[in-house]
């Protein structure tokens, strides 16, 4: 393993932060998988996964198994990590500008376009080469405004020319579930089954720029505006949604991270027997077709469905009690499907979203995704 420290802009005179990076493998072998935790750093369960990952991979590594290059953030956004507001750790917002951590990533397709109109062959490989210089020449051109931004252009500036990027998040509470773009839906096939997803949500554009999208839209959108020419998806990026805040356990750690592990041998990144892949315990489903189900009152939220549950239209996902008057109004299902996030608050005012629902018909447009 070999450990690098990326500094960042300064929070303050005198308050330096930086980005903890490990390597393993040879430098620039292929294929190149890039992974990094907790981007919203309050949401625990990829950091140990990312803690139970190095250990497995040194080991590997001590072994020479490693055949490609694997880089990991085990601790993505130190800002976040240092944030607290009277005891509570606020690790999915930005305190200086509100502004969600893993969201407003550059969009840098329509100038990497320039740079490449004219020069694409007939050589796919060398096509996906010239394509990530034209994507890392943008992001060095991004002049950022503030600490935030100068950490997501580092961030960004690691992930970019990796063949395969996985960000470990998790939601308030869930079962495990990811999200990647359409076309990437082959590609995560089996790391869905080997991590026991419940959800496996797919769009092209869910709003916003996250950053799995700032890796792997460029590819789709590159190919769809140069035809004539082959231009390979150069970069599945997926966001591993690893269950609930508080399902921080070394157990469930260690079992996320052998899931990683298997993945990434049958990817070929690391040598040894291809693992018997699970029957996956769901489909891939639009996340235009996921519906949110809102709180219908205020009051104390009580759920009758757990996470995982698989729901018809209709069905009481939970109860919103009136604490002074004892009213209870439902709170139905509003598809089919598996509730597969709902929210650890449990008093709420009409309106919140409480759950998540993977639906499988397409319904909802615009932001796809929550704040």
């Amino acid at each position: 393993m070999r450990t690098e420290q990326i500094p960042l802009s300064p929070l303050a005179p005198g308050a330096s932060l930086s980005l903890t990076v490990q390597r393993f493998g040879e430098a620039g072998a292929r294929p190149r998988i890039y992974v990094q935790a907790s981007l919203h750093a309050d949401e625990i369960p990829g950091m140990i996964a990312a803690h139970h990952l190095r250990q497995r991979l040194i080991a590997l590594e001590a072994e020479g198994r490693i055949r490609g290059e694997i880089v990991l953030v085990p601790s993505a956004n130190p800002i976040g990590l240092a944030q607290r507001v009277l005891g509570d750790h606020i690790g999915r917002f930005n305190l200086s500008d509100g502004f969600n951590f893993n969201r407003g990533y550059p969009h840098l397709v329509p100038k990497v376009a320039e740079r490449i109109e004219g020069k694409l062959t007939a050589d796919g490989e060398a096509n996906v080469r010239l394509i990530r210089e034209a994507l890392r020449a943008e992001l060095e051109a991004w002049e950022t405004a503030n600490p935030a931004e100068a950490m997501k252009k580092a961030l960004l500036g690691l992930a970019l020319e990796a063949d395969v990027v996985l960000d470990m998040h998790c939601d308030a509470e869930a079962a495990v579930h990811l999200y990647t773009h359409t076309r990437s839906e082959e590609e995560f096939a089996r790391l869905s089954a080997l991590i026991g997803a419940h959800a496996y949500l797919l769009a092209e554009e869910s709003g916003d720029e996250p950053f799995d999208e700032a890796c792997s839209r460029p590819w789709a959108e590159l190919a769809d505006r140069f035809p004539d020419h082959p231009v390979p998806f150069g970069c599945h990026s997926t966001t591993l949604e690893f269950r609930g805040e508080r399902d921080v356990s070394h157990d469930l750690a260690q079992q996320d991270a052998a899931a990683l592990v298997d993945y990434m041998i049958l990817r070929g990144a690391i040598a040894g027997d291809a693992p018997r892949v699970p029957e996956p315990l769901c489909g891939a489903t639009p996340l235009a077709a996921s519906e949110p189900v809102p709180a219908p009152a205020s009051g104390i939220l009580v759920f009758r469905a757990d996470v995982g549950s698989r729901v018809k239209a209709g069905d009481v996902i939970a109860d919103v009690v009136d604490p002074h008057t004892g009213s209870v109004v439902q709170a139905p299902a509003p598809c089919d499907g598996v509730m597969f996030a709902r929210i650890s608050q449990r008093f709420v005012t009409q309106g919140m979203r409480i759950a998540k629902v993977a639906g499988t018909e397409a319904k909802r447009t615009g932001k796809l995704l929550s704040a």
